[in-house]
């Protein structure tokens, strides 16, 4: 079992999960943060961290294609295992439908 981030985080990033994530293998891009599925250890504490409820099990329905975006971009962009602002618009952003077509971003962030 892995932790995949998923759809939800597009258009907010918060970045609660990073700072408790004990190796590291989470990887930023410009609005969305990614889970390196092969370096996830299966601990769960970014779990319940995420504001946004984006970071799931990969043992749920549907979630294989969140697991191959997660290690697509896990391979471009680079890591971040420090908090940061959440972007100007996650408030309004949680919960909306459609944010991979309307906003989503391959362009990476900075990491740390």
């Amino acid at each position: 079992m892995t932790y995949v981030v998923t759809e939800n985080c597009i258009a907010c990033k918060y970045t609660d999960c990073v700072e408790v994530c004990p190796v590291d293998c989470f990887y930023e891009g410009e609005n969305t943060l990614v889970i390196h599925p092969d370096e996830c250890i299966d601990c769960g504490v970014c779990e319940p961290e995420c504001p946004a409820d984006a970071i799931r099990p990969d043992t749920e329905p549907d979630m294989e294609k969140w697991v191959e975006f997660n290690r697509k971009y896990a391979e471009l962009w680079p890591v971040i295992i420090t908090k940061k602002d959440p972007l100007p618009e996650a408030e309004e952003r949680d919960g909306e439908a459609d944010k991979l077509t309307k906003y989503f971003s391959e362009a990476p962030g900075e990491g740390d």
